[in-house]
């Protein structure tokens, strides 16, 4: 049975380690941990995966994670779908209010899933980061290949040297794309199989762990 409910947690996990004396922004990536907490929030959600009515944002009472419930991010191929169902996508426009004097970066982001591919069919989960004002990064991308009924899991990891920080001193936006593709495959072109960014039993999380360093001082 196609899993139609969506249902993603998205948090932000401080990685605190002690302040050295001195330290230079985007020295070593992940350094310090800013006092005090920061606040996050949704400000929009766009695409085929998240129409308007279907996804909602609920920010966690320490304003340090949110959760965003999808209810249509689903993509599939072959049997009875539409040709314009097997490709999903969904763009996240997140704004993080850092403490001052501090910078952030996404450092890896857990996503997951469930996924029924048939003999033959594969599923693509790609999602990129950026910054507004900046120009996109590359996307990072994972496959799962048929015959697959299961919960899936990708995580994106990027290097201290690769990491995009917001700029220091200002509030942009930063912007999540991801999208969900499925390929039917030439062995079961009339088997439907599909992938959704959630699970039904709602125990699955999207997980976006920060960076954060002091800006250097003016």
């Amino acid at each position: 049975m196609i899993r139609s409910i969506a249902k993603a947690a998205v948090a932000a996990a401080l990685l605190a380690t002690s302040v050295v004396s001195g330290t230079t922004a985007h020295a070593s990536g992940r350094d310090v941990a800013p006092p005090g907490g920061f606040t996050i929030g949704l400000v929009n959600a766009n695409g085929s995966g998240c129409p308007a009515g279907t996804t909602a944002a609920t920010v966690s009472p320490d304003q340090t994670a949110f959760t965003v419930t999808y209810s249509n991010y689903l993509a599939e191929a072959g049997g009875n779908s539409r040709p314009t169902d097997f490709r999903k996508n969904c763009q996240l426009t997140v704004q993080i209010n850092a403490p001052q004097g501090f910078t952030y970066a996404i450092a890896e982001a857990d996503y997951r899933g469930y996924a029924y591919l048939a003999p033959g069919a594969s599923g693509i989960e790609t999602a990129n980061y950026y910054f507004q004002g900046q120009a996109q990064t590359g996307s990072l991308s994972h496959t799962f290949n048929g015959a697959l009924s299961d919960d899936w899991q990708a995580t994106d990891t990027a290097s201290v040297a690769s990491l995009v920080w917001a700029p220091c001193g200002e509030t942009r936006d930063l912007n999540i794309n991801t999208q969900l593709l499925v390929l039917p495959g030439s062995q079961s072109p009339d088997q439907t199989s599909f992938m959704t960014m959630d699970s039904t039993d709602g125990s699955l999380t999207t997980v976006y762990h920060l960076a954060w360093e002091q800006c250097p001082a003016h």
